[in-house]
């Protein structure tokens, strides 16, 4: 089995070999697991604006990673950015969004979940991703620790503290019985276990959950709908055969 982590940024070579290296840690042994990332984008996302800017560049690697035969590609952000584009444009590589995925497991482990994301800004954003997932009746709240993406990895503790700070929040307030960490850099920070030890209620975390719920579909052979995501007309006629062709310059 072939899967490919898909960085919809420009990150840190350092810390690409970084989350690799987890990736590959939480990997089933069978599962061959690699990351690669764009080559231009944003440094991270952090608004709506900053997801569709990372949607084209990030295409076109998925497009590319397919014809190279990953069997699923995990679209590395946690809101899912352009993830019903991706699934168009791919016909028999699995495109798993974190995001999706992460709120649709919580919503096995409980009655009702808690979302933390970064900031304030991003709440509506998440709730309006939890909708589309279908589980909105399932949620608690989405509250967020007002931390820059790029600053939680800076200290460790601190960040871990004030996701513990929110999640008892969550728990005492909302009435949250279990939780989902909203970003990928939280995910690759690996706090789930220690953030679930402390409030006793489980946390998924949605760069682990994401590489797992891909090998369990690729495992029972499964993909996307081409029904639901139908391959884009112009593509699916046979007269263009890259998504440059979809893009006219006048």
């Amino acid at each position: 089995m072939r899967v490919v982590y898909v960085v919809p940024g420009v990150m840190d070579k350092n810390e690409v070999k970084r989350r690799g290296k987890l990736l590959k840690k939480w990997a089933f042994s069978e599962t061959q697991v690699e990351i690669v990332c764009v080559t231009e984008g944003p440094s991270s996302v952090e608004s709506m604006y900053e997801e569709y800017l990372s949607i084209p560049v990030t295409a076109k690697e998925i497009f590319r990673l397919e014809k190279e035969g990953y069997d699923a590609a995990i679209l590395g952000c946690a809101g899912d950015p352009g993830l019903d584009a991706m699934r168009e444009i791919t016909t028999k590589m699995m495109v798993v969004g974190p995001g999706e995925a992460s709120v649709l497991t919580a919503a096995m482990l409980g009655h009702k979940f808690s979302l933390i994301t970064i900031a304030e800004s991003m709440i509506a954003s998440s709730k309006e991703l939890i909708y589309k997932a279908g589980v909105l009746d399932k949620l608690a709240s989405v509250r967020a620790v007002n931390i820059a993406v790029l600053d939680l990895t800076k200290n460790r503790e601190a960040t871990l503290e004030k996701l513990i700070k929110e999640s008892r929040k969550a728990i005492e307030e909302d009435g949250a019985d279990c939780l989902v960490l909203g970003c990928m850099t939280m995910g690759f920070l690996d706090v789930a276990e220690e953030i679930s030890e402390a409030i006793k209620i489980p946390v998924v975390n949605p760069s682990k959950n994401a590489l797992k719920i891909a090998e369990a579909l690729v495992a029972n052979s499964l993909c996307h709908s081409k029904k639901a995501f139908a391959l884009p007309p112009k593509l699916a006629s046979g007269k263009l055969n890259t998504l440059d062709e979809l893009y006219i310059k006048s």
